[in-house]
């Protein structure tokens, strides 16, 4: 015969989280919609020194825009 022991502890702590799955999908989805629009803005932001470095400043590059547009 095999003897077993058992004990029971009196004291047991229990600790209930609760995580707003909502509130955190929400976090993810605008920090990826903030991240998206700040590569974005550096985007265009570069392609437009890119366009007046090309252009040979911002008045040039003015008059060629608004050339383009009209079909001049």
């Amino acid at each position: 015969m095999t003897a077993t022991t058992k004990s029971i502890a009196n004291n047991r702590t229990s600790a209930i989280t609760t995580v707003d799955t909502k509130a955190e999908v929400a976090r993810g989805t605008l920090v990826s919609m903030c991240a998206a629009g700040a590569v974005v803005t550096m985007w265009s932001f570069a392609s437009l020194v890119g366009a007046m470095v090309v252009a040979d400043g911002p008045f040039s590059l003015a008059k060629a825009w608004f050339g383009a547009v009209a079909g001049m």
